[in-house]
């Protein structure tokens, strides 16, 4: 049913940087690249991740209630997923850690402040 998600930017090469180096923790690489957008995916899935500058020419800003869920491989992956969105000048919006139980769960926003989970179950 979805082909992709997009989030917008206010720097197009900065997000680069970001999503290239965080999305490689899920095996993906840019598989479309334009002067206002770039396009990740995973082999074999058919769902990418999108960045784009608006095509409005407005500021891009984060949708309120809006969140973009990432599903980890393990325990270990969603930690480091976690980890690198910091690394890379992300923000926390709550430490990796079990949500339920059989739910491990920690949330993030990118350098334009678009909202991620990231998801484990067990």
């Amino acid at each position: 049913m979805i082909t992709n998600v997009i989030v917008g930017t206010n720097d197009l090469e900065r997000a680069e940087h970001f999503y290239d180096a965080l999305l490689a923790r899920f095996d993906a690489r840019q598989v479309m690249k334009t002067a206002r957008s770039i396009l990740w995916k995973s082999e074999g899935d058919g769902v990418g991740l999108a960045v784009c500058v608006p095509f409005d020419e407005q500021p891009a800003g984060p949708g309120n209630g809006s969140m973009i869920g990432l599903r980890a491989r393990s325990q270990v992956h969603l930690i480091s997923v976690y980890e690198t969105a910091l690394a890379l000048g992300g923000s926390s919006e709550g430490e990796p850690g079990e949500r339920r139980p059989g739910v491990m769960a920690a949330y993030f926003r990118d350098l334009d402040q678009n909202k991620f989970g990231v998801f484990y179950l067990e």
